[in-house]
């Protein structure tokens, strides 16, 4: 009985409890156990951050259900995109992570990519309006020679790098 409460709440805080996903600390756990797998058996594999774009003033204009509503969409698409095989992970407010397995790294890209164009067809509408949020994703490639830190640094800075090409092409 004891044990049984014990793996309980190991799961529960290793869960988000809005989305019923992966939180941080059960991600990261996720991230190491592939890498140590990637290594043992040289298999492949990558790391996509993702950032939901205009949470912030969706928040601030329609309070904090309306946001979360667009994160319970966000994880929906992203349950819905992957195979059952792959990881999801809430890592904080609005960034996502998703390990992918046996990709290679235009397959990668490629994922990443329909993973943006899934989320921003997005739309919801409060009160009387209609506003999309989407997301921009980085990619780090997990090999035999990565560590889970470095990766995680990785595509958190290549999804900052996406996030300011996606500002520019809005305004351009």
């Amino acid at each position: 009985m004891a044990r049984a409460r014990i793996e309980e709440l190991t799961a529960s805080a290793e869960r988000d409890f809005l989305l019923d996903i992966f939180n941080r600390r059960g991600f990261a756990r996720e991230l190491h156990r592939s890498i140590a797998f990637i290594k043992r058996y040289d298999a492949t594999g990558a790391l996509v951050v993702l950032d939901v774009d205009r949470l912030k003033p969706i928040n601030d204009t329609f309070g904090h259900a309306a946001g979360d509503e667009v994160l319970k969409a966000v994880a929906r698409i992203l349950s819905e995109q992957v195979r059952s095989s792959d990881v999801i992970g809430r890592l904080g407010g609005d960034e996502f992570g998703v390990l992918l397995w046996h990709l290679s790294e235009s397959d990668a890209r490629a994922k990443a990519a329909e993973l943006e164009e899934a989320i921003d067809r997005l739309s919801f509408t409060f009160g009387d309006q209609t506003v999309r949020a989407g997301a921009s994703a980085g990619v780090a490639l997990l090999d035999k020679r990565v560590n889970p830190v470095r990766a995680l640094e990785e595509a958190d800075r290549a999804m900052y790098i996406r996030k300011a090409q996606r500002r520019h092409e809005v305004r351009a």
